[in-house]
């Protein structure tokens, strides 16, 4: 066992109760004012300098044992607006609210990776800035934490998330595109309600919403190429009033999901089009909104090395170290890291038989010495390659 795994394993009961904590209390995006002073006073305990951001989340940083570069790490601190059913002693005390995606582990585990890069700040030279980072769930929160400085000198970034149901333990990172474009639309349909038995002196709005439904599928099946991967979910459909009227609104509501920037930036004008073909093909009228909300991750080539280089000195066993592929799963505004300098993004599987976002999420606590030893590692290669090259 290395010296880095070693003292992951040291800290991991640290890393359990914060995360525990954090469970306990989760807090919507934008609103994590309880969790954001549990951090700042993890900062306190180990003596590392942190500023608070607004309105919440901090910015720290360790100093190694010269001056050098700057490498960043970051994990998300939201949680869900889902009721838990999981039954577990720790359990969310918020009803409504629950962390079903893993981000009270996340942070744990950049709390962990800090007592362990302070342990060794002899070993490098140069600075690691922790990022804890609010309203990863709306999109906002990356944005939030440039604009207010989060990558002032940074030349790389790096940030971890889980996946419940893989392996435990397996860590993996992939180059170039490695976590989808989301956006979410919503349609208004306005028809004419008449009496379900004279359909002709009323306008269907029903009608007119289901063939939308189908109608928006064929963007993936008829105008999107088989090789690219893109997804178009309708998660609503309200309709009506009574079994016996001619509903005169519908409303849709729904996300799109792919990996290239181009289609990501076209998908606003396709939906338009269809939406407003279909309504008019059905005498209706729509009202389309739609909200590019996180835009594609794409990994930095070299960082992606990092990780998979960092991944095989702290993994069990080597099998459990990958290149990953890219697959359809949730998107992450990591990406707006890597739109904005070089970054890279991590998976590491954790275990549960639950999906993420579901009220039984729950992960193999285990994971997080894989977890804050990743971080740790990979900052401290970065940024002793970074002094090796001069």
């Amino acid at each position: 066992m290395n010296q880095i795994n070693a003292l992951a394993q040291s800290v991991y009961p640290k890393m359990v109760e914060v995360r525990r904590a954090l469970h306990q209390n989760p807090e919507p995006s934008m609103q994590e004012f309880e969790t954001t002073r549990r951090l700042a006073a993890e900062m306190d305990r180990l003596g590392i300098p942190y500023r608070l951001t607004q309105p919440t989340g901090l910015i720290a940083q360790i100093e190694g044992a010269a001056p050098g570069p700057r490498v960043a790490l970051r994990a998300d601190i939201d949680a869900l607006s889902i009721g838990e059913r999981t039954g577990l002693p720790f359990a969310s005390q918020v009803p409504g609210m629950m962390h079903a995606c893993g981000h009270d582990a996340h942070a744990a585990m950049l709390v962990g990776a800090a007592e362990i890069l302070m342990a060794c700040r002899e070993a490098f030279a140069g600075s690691v800035r922790l990022i804890f980072q609010p309203a990863e769930e709306t999109g906002q929160g990356a944005r939030l934490m440039i604009e207010q400085g989060a990558l002032e000198g940074v030349s790389m970034t790096f940030g971890l998330h889980l996946l419940a149901c893989f392996k435990p333990g397996w860590l993996s990172a992939a180059t170039g595109a490695s976590a989808p474009a989301a956006s979410r639309f919503s349609i208004n349909i306005k028809g004419k309600t008449t009496h379900g038995a004279r359909p002709e002196a009323g306008v269907d709005a029903t009608v007119a919403a289901s063939a939308l439904v189908m109608n928006l599928q064929t963007i993936v099946s008829r105008e999107m190429s088989p090789k690219q991967q893109v997804v178009v979910t309708v998660g609503q459909l309200h309709s009506g009033t009574r079994f016996n009227i001619v509903s005169g609104e519908a409303f849709l509501d729904g996300t799109v999901r792919c990996y290239d920037r181009d289609i990501h930036h076209a998908m606003p004008g396709i939906f338009e089009r269809i939406v407003q073909g279909t309504a008019a093909a059905y005498r209706c009228e729509a009202e389309l909104s739609y909200d590019k909300m996180v835009e594609v991750l794409i990994n930095d080539e070299r960082g992606s090395q990092f990780v998979y280089e960092a991944a095989k000195k702290v993994v069990e066993e080597p099998s459990l170290a990958t290149m990953g592929d890219t697959h359809m799963s949730g998107s992450d505004d990591f990406s707006e890291y890597t739109m904005a300098g070089r970054g890279a993004f991590a998976a590491l599987g954790a275990g549960g038989s639950h999906p993420h976002h579901s009220e039984f999420f729950d992960i193999d606590e285990s994971v997080m010495t894989v977890g804050a030893a990743y971080f740790a590692q990979v900052a401290m290669d970065y940024l002793n390659a970074a002094k090796q090259e001069g």
